[in-house]
């Protein structure tokens, strides 16, 4: 399985959510979390794009996201607790099952395409 996934950043159709459980404090502090915005969606199914690479951290809530153009076996499940960094490029259904309130931050893109 390993060995497949060196290919991930040549395939940019398909970019990786990358989810990470349980972030340490010490870690979450370093990032700076509390001083990030904070967002919050009820319940439903929302169709997003992420024009630039945003890094989360779920306060509370529970996520299904569902990948444009990809089959259910590539869904991404993340809630409360988890640090998830969604790519750039990311076109996706959220379907937000527990009403979600996280801190959020976009890496700063100093270039324009």
């Amino acid at each position: 399985m390993a060995a497949q996934s060196s290919n991930a950043d040549s395939s940019p159709s398909n970019p990786r959510i990358i989810v990470q459980k349980n972030p340490s404090v010490s870690q979450l502090s370093e990032l700076g979390i509390k001083s990030w915005p904070k967002w919050g969606c009820s319940p439903g199914k929302y169709q997003l794009k992420f024009d630039a690479q945003e890094t989360c951290y779920l306060l509370r809530g529970k996520v299904t996201v569902y990948p444009k153009n990809s089959d259910d076996s590539e869904a991404v499940e993340f809630g409360a607790g988890d640090l998830v960094i969604l790519p750039k490029g990311l076109s996706c259904t959220w379907d937000v099952t527990v009403a979600v309130d996280k801190h959020y931050q976009f890496e700063s893109s100093s270039s324009s395409s």
